[in-house]
């Protein structure tokens, strides 16, 4: 068994577009070792208005999971300190950021990070690389609720990073919001993710790389999917045509119908299939692995590094 850690524990929390997390690590051997995981999916995103305005309901909602979250902070006895908010898309995009910060702090006493997408991708590959087994050139996509991430790295070293403004929930609002869905609706995903990822398209592709790996809810939905259903877990294009045609085969929003799928996953399924089709048509992806960790991960490795210089 390992040694227990005298150190005391620290907190990673992240907002993201679509669900806030919150990982309680303490450090054993030199690497975080995760004693809670929290999660909510808030779906941030769907709160935003066409003035860019999030609305109140969401921003309460995002309110009170923060209030579940200080709550275990005090739980587990996190200190000051040791506690690191960050958040990613949908508080870069609103106008009303501010506002949420200013209602936001009282209760969880810390301030919010509200990162860039370019430092996103580094905490995501930083995260993939702490928890994910792997050699080569490593593609790492990471499709959130309103920004989708990619990294090229090898090793620990980046080569290329880019944050896109593209995601399962906004793709939700945009072409999956009426059902029965329709072949179409994924003609038209296509072409909007597509359109996003051109300018980096050559970019990608020159540098190429040995395999891809996959960090998201998108993704972890998919492999949930595969694992319920006692197959292969790796997601191929064949899969993901195989997902497609029983989301175009149910009644209604639910997915009911599709052997797997929870209430909780289902709203950015579609469309999170959709982008996933979509990069593995324009970029000829092959196979893709779920990642053992991401941007929670990366920020963990973040705080365990601080805490052991101080």
């Amino acid at each position: 068994m390992p040694k227990l850690s005298t150190l005391p524990p620290y907190a990673a929390i992240t907002l993201g577009s679509n669900s806030f997390n919150m990982l309680v690590a303490t450090t054993v051997a030199g690497k975080p070792q995760i004693i809670a995981k929290y999660k909510r999916k808030v779906r941030l995103a769907e709160g935003i208005g066409d003035d860019g305005h999030l609305s109140d309901e969401v921003m309460q909602r995002g309110l009170d999971c923060l209030s579940l979250f200080a709550a275990m902070l005090k739980k587990h006895q996190v200190l000051h300190d040791d506690v690191a908010v960050i958040a990613t898309a949908t508080l870069r995009l609103i106008t009303n950021a501010d506002t949420f910060q200013q209602k936001a702090f009282p209760i969880l006493g810390h301030p919010i990070d509200i990162i860039s997408g370019l430092r996103e991708a580094e905490l995501i590959y930083q995260g993939m690389v702490a928890t994910t087994v792997g050699e080569g050139k490593r593609l790492v996509i990471d499709i959130g609720g309103a920004s989708t991430e990619f990294i090229v790295g090898k090793g620990r070293k980046v080569l290329f990073k880019t944050s896109l403004s593209m995601g399962g929930v906004v793709f939700n609002q945009r072409f999956f919001h009426t059902t029965p869905f329709q072949i179409l609706d994924f003609s038209q995903a296509k072409d909007a993710v597509k359109e996003t990822l051109l300018p980096h398209m050559s970019a990608l592709t020159n540098l190429g790389w040995d395999t891809v790996v996959g960090a998201s809810g998108v993704i972890q939905s998919v492999v949930s999917v595969l694992q319920h259903r006692q197959v292969s877990e790796v997601i191929t294009l064949s899969v993901l045509q195989a997902f497609r045609d029983e989301i175009l085969a149910q009644a209604d929003m639910r997915l009911s119908d599709i052997r797997g799928l929870t209430p909780e996953q289902a709203p950015t399924f579609a469309s999170g299939v959709a982008i996933l089709l979509a990069l593995f048509e324009l970029l000829s992806i092959k196979q893709l692995h779920l990642a053992g960790g991401a941007l929670r991960e990366g920020v963990l490795q973040d705080l365990a590094d601080a805490q052991a210089h101080r």
